[in-house]
């Protein structure tokens, strides 16, 4: 039984999936039990050839492919369902998030206290263009007034949690920019550990500024009522 899932969701990646992979297993390779589960979100490229050609080098690799194109939240989401380890550390497809920094997740996680179940990676180094910068730091600010989950950057792919609390969690497309406050409203915490961020160097990126933008305003109202009406209670059985 692996101890920790890495969960990588991606769409037309194909050229990003054999180095992020090989990064992996050196980062975790001999120092914890873990399995990599890639989704494909129904990619347009070959990027499903690419993965299945990886499994001879990465056997503990395994591949969740969509049948029809349905987003990241739902990669996420379906790769964490799939599952067999208790935690799950997630990575952006592009490289842009540094396997390397998994290790440094780990080590937060145990030091932490016991609420604690989320562990976020924070880019304190954005390696991005100015549009894209410009956007998630309004992104971040507006988030951060109106759901106060004291995260810095929700926005960053890198993230480690526990699966049971995961999928307690509402589900909803977009649902990852807001693990921090949805696991808030669940009676738990979450921490901010700095990363590393590094520019992409292949492909090109799947959003641009006004999709995150408008795509952030429309969630951050149903975000927004969900912690209004959020409810934890303590039980004890007598």
């Amino acid at each position: 039984m692996p101890q920790l899932a890495v969960v990588v969701p991606v769409f037309n990646e194909r050229d990003n999936i054999p180095p992020l992979l090989a990064e992996i297993a050196t980062a975790l390779r001999g120092t914890i039990d873990y399995e990599v589960i890639y989704v494909d979100d129904d990619s347009s490229d070959d990027s499903l050839a690419v993965l299945q050609a990886e499994k001879s080098r990465h056997p503990e690799l395994r591949i969740i492919h969509h049948i029809t194109r349905s987003g990241q939240s739902t990669a996420v989401w379906n790769g964490v369902r799939a599952a067999s380890a208790p935690w799950i550390a997630t990575l952006d497809g592009d490289g842009q998030n540094d396997p390397a920094d998994i290790p440094k997740l780990l080590a937060a996680r145990a030091t932490a206290q016991p609420q604690v179940r989320l562990f976020a990676g924070w880019r304190t180094t954005r390696r991005d263009s100015f549009n894209k910068r410009i956007s998630s730091k309004i992104a971040n600010g507006v988030r951060s007034r109106m759901l106060r989950d004291d995260t810095p950057d929700t926005g960053c792919g890198l993230k480690l949690f526990e699966r049971e609390v995961f999928l307690r969690l509402p589900y909803f497309d977009h649902m990852h920019r807001y693990l921090p406050a949805l696991v808030k409203r669940a009676g738990f915490a979450s921490v901010s550990v700095p990363v590393g961020h590094r520019p992409r160097t292949m492909g090109t990126s799947k959003y641009g500024m006004l999709d995150r933008l408008w795509v952030g305003l429309a969630d951050l109202r149903g975000v927004s009522w969900l912690m209004r009406r959020g409810k934890v209670t303590q039980t004890q059985e007598l």
